[in-house]
């Protein structure tokens, strides 16, 4: 059997991708143990439920299992997927309402910022225990990391644990090279493409079909587009030379020039709070998935490519796919420190992982990296040393944040941030 471990199952809609994936490959039918683990019992058993149907729908004959016990859901597994979020919705609300009230606006919160400094702060101890477990109950297993923030969960496990076999996978490039494409009249399988940097920071370095750079053909359907002008993203790119892999909404959120200014806001259409508006939505899905559940008639089934599933069928099947991940550096952007967890080209087949080196980025490019790697930094050393003024450096060298608050108030209101979420702190950054 291949042991396909979830901690965080209860994140229901995602569970339900990866797992209709995995129940779509012939190779896989009769192979898949699925275990599925949520510290919310309530939310763990519609998980259950889910890839029970999900199995039977599919014909999949996939055994089920789950359980409240993080251990012995990992326990001896091939693959753990995570996808925790840690204090859940009500953490999130604090993350975005208590800078708001010191004028700092945020929209998803979750990767660097106020926000994603203090999602790592109580994501990375979990991962951090997580990774623990990995290291005496399943050597040999993969950790699949989907969490946020991405560029900090990672470098935590493998610096801070003895677990190093973590891969983080997201969906930023994938997404930026289909729309890339689409701009200038092509399909991804056309366009040669290399994308590297941190998550939800990387560029893409490579834009060619048939040894044609399209970066021009890009620049004319830019220039074409009063509309497509009006996106941070596009803006970056304009100014930088190379297109960043996130969305403008996320983008706006890492740099300066943009969240504190109201002008900038209503050019560049910045939905402020966005992330808070995707919460209830998916608030809204969990809800209807329980109805659907709880009823006799068949879920609407469709596989998505998930990147997870497609990792694990190919190490299994040994057909060769690629992949862009978030891995230790080593070498890999040359310009960049080796400890840190950047995003790069990879292949998975029947040996594991191969990542790939692109040697050193445009200088510009290491520049905002840098910026961003300064706040993921201080946050993963700020719990791996028990360090509260790395907390507050990290704040303090917030793009965003520090567009907008003097030292005293970036202190006073991570202190009030730090108490606001109490338990979920680590306890050597409570006093």
């Amino acid at each position: 059997m291949i042991k396909v471990a979830f901690v965080g199952a209860g994140s229901v809609e995602f569970t339900r991708n990866v797992v209709t994936d995995l129940c779509s490959y012939p190779e896989l039918r009769g192979q898949l143990e699925l275990s599925l683990h949520d510290v919310d019992a309530l939310r763990l058993e519609y998980a259950a439920a889910l890839a029970e149907k999900v199995s039977f729908q599919m014909g999949a004959g996939a055994t089920v299992t789950s359980s409240v016990d993080r251990v012995r859901a990992i326990s001896d597994a091939d693959y753990v997927i995570n996808e925790i979020q840690v204090g859940g919705y009500a953490a999130t609300r604090k993350d975005f309402d208590i800078p708001s009230r010191y004028g700092v606006r945020q929209t998803i919160g979750d990767t660097i910022g106020i926000g994603g400094i203090f999602r790592g702060l109580r994501t990375i101890p979990v991962l951090l225990a997580i990774g623990d477990d990995l290291a005496k109950y399943a050597p040999d297993a993969y950790l699949l990391n989907y969490s946020n923030p991405m560029a900090m969960l990672p470098w935590a496990v493998y610096t801070g644990t003895a677990f190093d076999r973590v891969v983080g996978l997201c969906h930023s490039v994938r997404d930026t090279h289909r729309f890339l494409a689409g701009l200038v009249g092509l399909t991804v399988p056309e366009v040669d493409f290399v994308t590297a940097g941190f998550n939800h920071q990387a560029f893409v370095l490579k834009f060619e079909h048939g040894g044609e750079d399209l970066y021009p053909r890009l620049a004319e359907a830019i220039d074409a587009d009063p509309e497509l002008q009006r996106r941070v993203r596009v803006e970056i790119y304009r100014r930088f030379g190379y297109f960043p892999t996130e969305s403008s909404e996320h983008s706006a959120e890492y740099l300066p020039w943009f969240m504190h200014d109201d002008g900038q806001i209503d050019e560049f259409r910045i939905f402020v709070g966005d992330y808070l508006q995707r919460s209830e939505d998916n608030i809204a899905e969990y809800e209807s998935t329980q109805l659907a559940l709880q009823s006799d008639t068949s879920l609407e089934l469709e596989p998505t490519s998930e990147m997870a599933s497609e990792f694990i069928r190919a190490h299994q099947t040994g057909e060769a796919a690629g992949l862009y991940v978030n891995v230790r550096n080593s070498g890999r952007i040359s310009n960049l420190p080796d400890e840190c967890c950047v995003e790069v080209p990879a292949v998975v087949d029947a040996d594991g992982l191969h990542a790939h080196s692109v040697g050193a980025m445009p200088p510009q490019l290491v520049a905002l990296n840098r910026t961003f790697l300064n706040v993921v930094e201080l946050t993963v050393k700020a719990v791996l040393e028990g360090n509260r003024d790395r907390v507050y450096q990290a704040a303090l060298m917030d793009p965003n944040a520090g567009s907008v608050l003097t030292t005293k108030q970036s202190k006073q209101m991570c202190d009030e941030l730090l108490a606001a979420h109490g338990d979920l702190m680590p306890a050597s950054l409570r006093s």
